[in-house]
């Protein structure tokens, strides 16, 4: 606005030449007060502080400190460069901070992707009082945000303890829940299956006892995440991947509760992450922490790699959970050949996740665009259905569910293993 005040000026007056130096000259002299001015960026410090680690979906605030170690009070506008994953909210910072002070601003993080997010730099530009010219300049807060899956099937967790529960007799009228493992005596009740009665201690105790059992505990899951590519493919908006891993952390604090071990194997062509089979309060956090990184990888898992691996790190039996895809080029090609190898130490059950979108498809019969879809999505059907049956017939639990009932399929799963002492 001054600039065009002076243009004005020089077309209005009757000697246009001295006015247009006198012009320039003022200009030029208010441009380099205001940058004398101006606070010094140089004299800023920035720390951040607020939490390390949230799960997808979940907005983060992270606070953004910044000092004034300089003579002059600091006018501008800061630039906070997150990555555009991150979802950084706002993303320009008007700040006033006085001479010798500190000043908090918030900038909240609704992260679109799992995975650790870092802020690149903080681009300060300060302002002189005249707001016609300032400094810019650049400064590093470092903070790493690590971006943890969602767990979503967390709504079925009161329904699967109290499944557990009553696996475990603490709601049953009689006491004693189902398992394998001796629990203690107690007196017959009519109903009683008569194999349980103790003839021995009935004699000694002048009364007819049955043994009571519980299910066992100090049992080994594995959680294995195929991360090949068909890890990678899309149901909804959500990958199989993430599908998989919500499924895990369910039937991982379903088994914790339970007082088993549960290890984690992602792997494809080689291992992303290990984690050996344990428990503790802190199970979820550190399972959470490890598939965090876990990303899927555009080759064909290494299903005789994938076993190999299962057996190197659970000694013990265990329950082996495959979370892969129910598809030729992976069960028949991969998995099949080297499944003796693992069903012959261990009980497997091979989870997964299906598309509600291809059962949809295979209803249409409105034109013959939908008769083509549906013919597709039969066959689609079909083969997953003799997959599922090969599995079977070689003695492997299958979970073939849709994104909705995934992880509580597969937490029934292991539950009814349980009762039934088949761990």
């Amino acid at each position: 606005m001054l600039a065009f005040a002076g243009v004005l000026a020089v077309l209005l007056s009757p000697a246009p030449a001295p006015t247009l130096v006198l012009v320039n000259a003022a200009l030029l002299l208010m441009v380099g007060a205001d940058i004398m001015l101006a606070g010094r960026v140089r004299r800023l410090e920035f720390t951040r502080s607020g939490p390390t680690s949230a799960r997808l979906g979940e907005p983060v605030t992270i606070v953004l400190a910044v000092t004034n170690t300089g003579r002059r009070t600091v006018r501008a506008r800061v630039r906070d460069a997150w990555p555009p994953s991150s979802g950084a909210q706002p993303r320009i910072l008007n700040v006033t901070v006085p001479a010798g002070q500190r000043r908090f601003f918030e900038v909240v993080l609704r992260p679109t992707r799992r995975g650790d997010r870092r802020p690149f730099r903080i681009t300060v530009r300060s302002l002189g009082p005249l707001g016609l010219a300032g400094r810019q300049g650049r400064h590093s807060a470092p903070w790493t945000l690590r971006v943890l899956p969602p767990f979503t099937s967390r709504r079925h967790v009161p329904a699967a303890f109290a499944r557990l529960q009553e696996i475990e007799g603490d709601v049953t009228l009689r006491g004693g829940g189902q398992g394998s493992e001796f629990d203690s005596l107690r007196d017959y009740v009519p109903g009683d299956d008569v194999r349980m009665i103790d003839w021995r201690a009935s004699a000694r105790r002048g009364a007819v006892a049955v043994k009571s059992f519980r299910p066992e505990q100090d049992r080994r899951v594995v959680c294995v995440l195929d991360t090949g590519r068909t890890s990678a493919g899309r149901i909804g908006d959500t990958p199989r991947l993430d599908h998989a891993m919500d499924a895990a952390l369910l039937l991982a604090a379903v088994a914790a509760r339970a007082g088993d071990r549960i290890g984690l194997i992602a792997h494809d062509t080689a291992a992303q992450a290990i984690l050996p089979a344990t428990g503790g309060l802190d199970l979820l956090v550190r399972m959470s922490a490890a598939m965090a990184l876990v990303e899927p990888v555009l080759a064909e898992a290494d299903h005789r790699a994938i076993v190999s691996s299962v057996l190197r790190t659970a000694g013990r039996r265990s329950l082996v959970v495959l979370f892969t895809e129910l598809a030729p080029a992976v069960i028949e090609e991969g998995l099949l050949p080297a499944l003796p190898a693992l069903t012959a130490r261990h009980t497997v059950l091979v989870a997964a996740v299906s598309d509600p979108r291809v059962a949809e498809l295979s209803t249409g019969r409105g034109n013959v665009r939908a008769v083509y879809a549906a013919a597709a999505a039969e066959q689609t059907l079909l083969r997953r259905r003799q997959l599922t049956g090969m599995l079977r017939h070689r003695g492997v639990q299958v979970v073939d569910a849709p994104p909705a009932t995934f992880a509580a399929a597969v937490t029934e799963i292991y539950l009814t293993l349980k009762s039934t002492g088949g761990l």
